[in-house]
């Protein structure tokens, strides 16, 4: 045990599966798995099913504990959301592991409605990070509206029957004008992105204060960032060439041009912010899965206290 964390090798924590079933095939997990992820059902049985376990349990003893709470208020039972937070760096695989909790944990019984929501969808839009002039920090923690992302989540976990979120496209790089998410009522609320960890500013709330569970998803600053530039080439044969894609002009440079621009994007940003926002926020995490050089899990560190 270290700070309150108990450590479990791949191997250990595989064995938590239990009775757990798969629920999920090949193909489903092709179309949840991210731009150059090599994550198969091995990974899934491994490492998924475990951590589905887990929830499930958490989720569980949650409901109870808010059952206790109503009975000795003396006032009827309300449902209360679970929220379960997923923090990470850019290129990590955070959206991946998102999006198969998502399916999975909507495959139990208990808790049939599973919502997602990315952080994305509270960064400014583009025209007031350039007016704040803080465009060049888009992903740091002052390029999202924290005010409306922990007001929003506040509105979920009082039961509120339906909240909008604002809708992010990658593609534009931007907020898309007067379209929304709508969350309504779930059982659990996934929320993924980069910040999600933070601490608030003193005498506010932060969003984690309204998370029951959280994962922050981790590997080595060196091959995160070969996960990158891989990512982004991938993404330059692919949706770069979109003429929609903020990116476009990226898809005409050459192999060695985008490396470079890859790179130095890594460098300025992605990296700055993993090493003075991110990665700083890792202890505050409930479970950290640690990746190795070839994506998989090798390591699960689990608080305990």
């Amino acid at each position: 045990m270290n700070n309150g964390y108990v450590e479990l090798s791949r191997e250990q924590w595989s064995e938590l599966r239990k009775n757990t079933p798969l629920t999920l095939t090949a193909d489903e997990l092709e179309e949840l798995r991210g731009v150059d992820d090599p994550i198969d059902l091995t990974e899934v049985t491994d490492i998924y099913l475990p951590l589905t376990r887990l929830l499930n349990l958490h989720f569980t003893g949650s409901k109870q504990r808010s059952s206790v709470l109503s009975a000795f208020l003396g006032k009827s039972e309300k449902r209360v959301p679970y929220i379960l937070g997923i923090a990470g760096s850019v290129a990590v695989g955070k959206s991946t592991t998102a999006r198969l909790l998502h399916t999975l944990l909507a495959r139990w019984p208990e808790h049939p409605h599973v919502e997602l929501i990315t952080t994305d969808s509270f960064l400014y839009p583009n025209a007031v990070l350039e007016a704040k002039k803080i465009m060049h920090r888009k992903g740091f923690p002052e390029s999202y509206d924290r005010r409306a992302l922990v007001r929003f989540v506040a509105e979920v976990k009082a039961g509120a029957a339906e909240v909008k979120a604002p809708i992010y496209s990658h593609l534009e790089y931007d907020i898309v004008p007067g379209a929304h998410q709508t969350v309504k009522n779930p059982d659990i609320l996934i929320i993924e992105g980069l910040n999600v960890l933070q601490p608030a500013p003193p005498t506010s709330l932060a969003v984690n204060d309204y998370f029951d569970f959280t994962i922050y998803v981790d590997a080595k600053t060196e091959d995160i960032r070969t996960w990158y530039v891989e990512r982004f080439h991938k993404l330059r044969r692919t949706a770069f060439e979109d003429p929609k894609s903020y990116f476009r002009h990226i898809a005409e440079l050459s192999y060695d041009e985008a490396t470079d621009f890859a790179r130095n994007v890594w460098r300025d940003i992605n990296e700055r912010n993993l090493i003075e926002n991110i990665a700083p926020t890792r202890g505050r995490a409930d479970l950290v899965l640690k990746k190795g050089g070839d994506h998989s899990v090798r390591r699960v560190r689990l608080r305990q206290t």
